[in-house]
């Protein structure tokens, strides 16, 4: 079965420049986190990607579980929230088939996930720790060029960090801290971010999208 999920998977990832209509998602979880936090942000980015980039990608960005098989129906899974995280041994593994079938999990702590989904991510990556992403990255180097990534909401005042787990060369999870990017793809109201702080948000966001799809 799971071998049929990743074959679905890479046909899905194959139409992305080729202009056929995709769909992104949010990874719904368990522990109690709110994983629904900035409801704004997903499709926000998806208008601002086909306006900038060209993208074709469908407006509804639906919730998935995390041990759904439903996962595999979506190039691109983005997981956000501010509190704690819990994956089973079968969310572990079916996080991780996604992975490795071509899946892109971008995880965007909105400040106060982290200590739980680093140890949640040890049990998706047993044998692969997280790496600091250097500034010369091609994921800050697409459409829009980056030293790093940009700091959108200060929060503890500590630098952002690009983190990943790279699996035979591929970048297969990005993991933004004390960045909040998906707080600046939201609705200008939410959060009152200066324009040029949601631009920033933004085209850092397209740049992960592209480098997602074009691995």
């Amino acid at each position: 079965m799971k071998f049929i999920l990743i074959i679905v998977l890479y046909l899905t990832t194959q139409t992305v420049f080729g202009q056929t209509s995709y769909q992104l998602a949010v990874l719904k979880y368990s522990g109690g986190g709110d994983y629904y936090a900035n409801p704004t942000a997903l499709p926000n980015l998806v208008d601002f990607c086909n306006v900038n980039l060209g993208t074709t990608i469908a407006k509804e960005t639906p919730y998935v579980e995390v041990g759904s098989p439903d996962l595999f129906l979506y190039p691109y899974v983005h997981m956000t929230g501010h509190g704690n995280v819990v994956f089973s041994a079968s969310d572990a593994e079916n996080l991780r088939t996604y992975v490795l079938g071509g899946g892109f999990l971008h995880i965007d702590d909105n400040y106060g996930m982290d200590k739980f989904i680093r140890v949640e991510l040890q049990k998706v990556f047993p044998d692969h720790e997280m790496v600091e992403l250097p500034f010369d990255h091609e994921i800050f180097h697409q459409k829009y060029e980056f030293n790093g990534l940009p700091k959108i909401h200060e929060h503890d005042g500590k630098r952002p960090q690009a983190y990943g787990i790279i699996i035979d060369g591929r970048l297969v999870c990005l993991y933004t801290y004390e960045t909040d990017l998906s707080d600046g793809w939201e609705n200008s109201e939410v959060h009152n971010d200066q324009p040029n702080k949601r631009q920033e948000a933004l085209r850092m966001g397209a740049n992960i999208l592209m480098y997602a799809f074009s691995q």
